[in-house]
C-alpha cells in the first residue's frame, strides 16, 4: 500500500494546473530564474580559488571573500525562493513539491553559515575553514542537481500546445 502510493505520488505532475498558472505568472520565478545561473557563476569562481588556495596556499583573502560573497548570494536565493514557494503553493517552504531539496538547502546554509562563523571569530586554521566552505560546495552541489532535476521533471509534465496535439494525432 505504502509503494502504491510512493508510486502515485511519483507519477503525479509536479504542479497542478492552479500552481503552474501562479508560477508562471509571478516575477519570483524570472528572479529565481536569473539568481540560480548566477550562483552557480559565484560558486565557480569561488570554487577555483579555494582550490587554489588549498594547494597553493595563497589567495587566502580572495577565497575568503569569495565564499562570503557565495553565502550572501545563496541566503539571498533562499529568501526569494521561499517567497516564490509560498505564492506558487501557497506555504514559505517544505511545500510537499519542494520538501527534500528543501531539508538539503537547509543543511548546505548550515555549512555556508558555519563558515562565516568560524571566518569571522578566527576559529579554525584558514585551512580548517576552507574544508568547511568545500563541505558546503559538495552540499550545493546535491542541491543543485535537486533542483535540476526538478526542473526536468516540471517541463516532462508540462502540457503540450494544441498545435503538437494536433500534429502527433495526424502523424498516427
Amino acid at each position: 500500500m505504502a509503494l502504491q502510493n510512493n508510486q502515485r505520488r511519483q507519477n503525479a505532475p509536479l504542479y497542478t494546473p492552479e500552481q503552474r498558472q501562479r508560477r508562471d505568472a509571478t516575477r519570483w520565478t524570472l528572479i529565481q530564474g536569473l539568481l540560480a545561473p548566477l550562483q552557480f557563476l559565484v560558486f565557480l569562481i569561488s570554487l577555483i580559488l579555494v582550490v587554489n588556495y588549498m594547494i597553493n596556499g595563497s589567495g587566502l583573502e580572495a577565497a575568503a571573500t569569495s565564499v562570503v560573497v557565495k553565502t550572501l548570494v545563496l541566503l539571498t536565493i533562499m529568501v526569494t525562493g521561499a517567497i516564490w514557494e509560498k505564492v506558487v503553493f501557497g506555504q514559505y517552504l517544505f511545500a510537499p513539491a519542494f520538501f527534500w531539496e528543501d531539508v538539503v538547502s537547509f543543511g548546505v546554509i548550515a555549512l555556508h553559515v558555519a563558515y562565516v562563523l568560524c571566518w569571522l571569530t578566527g576559529y579554525g586554521t584558514p585551512q580548517q575553514q576552507m574544508w568547511i566552505a568545500l563541505a558546503a560546495y559538495a552540499a550545493y552541489v546535491i542541491n543543485a542537481a535537486q533542483f535540476l532535476l526538478k526542473l526536468q521533471a516540471a517541463r516532462r509534465d508540462e502540457p503540450t500546445n494544441d498545435m503538437e496535439l494536433d500534429l502527433e494525432g495526424a502523424l498516427k
